[in-house]
């Protein structure tokens, strides 16, 4: 983060980049779940890129701005450990959200028809928010807890490396492929989400947007992708910070 540049600015970064992960990510999404897509059936292995490349084009467009956290986890958790000042918190929240609502909105409006022709539930909804494949939430929390531990950690630890600290945007790069690793090898159980934004704000949307074949919106479920990263991020963020900040 740049303190060089205003709030306002800073907020609009982060609005922008949460909405571009979306974009990017739940687009590769929709692409794979939805009938009639020309990506229809793609797999994992292309929607894990998505959310590579949505985490990795924002943090190098706003890292040296913002910093680019677009993760509400992430802002408390540097919050909670000194590292990010506690009056910026609820609007950078704030922005992360509506971000997130933003870029969700624009994928329905973009996919319309094929939400149309989809008529699974739970596809409309995966392209929304994510779906514990046990239908657990206590292996949820767990999948979720793992991953955001080793993202935030990861993230700092890249960012900060003597390897990386002459070349911050080979730094935000890698952190795009950490996110694309993370959602190949722990998307199984739960996609996963790994950001309270990048799963409540869609779901939001989804039980509020007038979809043809839309179920419930597993409001039962919501709360272990809010949760569970926000835990990960006091540990990761510590954990990072214990042992090299």
């Amino acid at each position: 983060m740049d303190p060089s540049y205003s709030l306002a600015v800073r907020l609009a970064c982060e609005f922008i980049g949460t909405a571009i992960l979306l974009i990017l990510g739940n687009g590769t999404v929709a692409n794979v779940h939805l009938k009639g897509s020309k990506g229809y059936g793609g797999g994992w292995s292309l929607i894990a890129m998505g959310y590579g490349f949505g985490v990795m084009i924002p943090a190098v467009m706003f890292g040296g701005i913002s910093g680019n956290q677009i993760n509400p986890a992430f802002t408390l958790g540097l919050a909670a450990w000194g590292l990010f000042p506690w009056s910026e918190v609820a609007p950078y929240i704030a922005a992360q959200m509506l971000g997130a609502m933003a870029g969700q909105l624009a994928i329905v409006v973009t996919h319309k028809p094929y939400y149309d022709k989809t008529t699974n539930p739970d596809d409309i909804l995966a392209t929304f928010s994510t779906i514990n494949a046990a239908h657990s939430r206590s292996n949820g929390f767990l999948n979720e807890l793992l991953g955001s531990v080793v993202l935030f950690s990861c993230a700092l630890g890249i960012v900060h490396s003597p390897l990386t600290a002459n070349e911050p945007g080979v730094a935000h790069v890698v952190i795009g492929f950490l996110v694309w690793g993370l959602v190949a090898g722990l998307g199984g159980p739960t996609g996963p989400a790994l950001n309270p934004a990048r799963d409540l704000g869609p779901r939001i949307m989804h039980a509020l947007l007038p979809l043809r074949h839309k179920g419930p919106s597993d409001w039962r479920y919501s709360w272990v992708p809010v949760v569970a990263p926000i835990l990960g991020g006091l540990i990761g963020v510590g954990g990072w910070k214990l042992l090299l900040g």
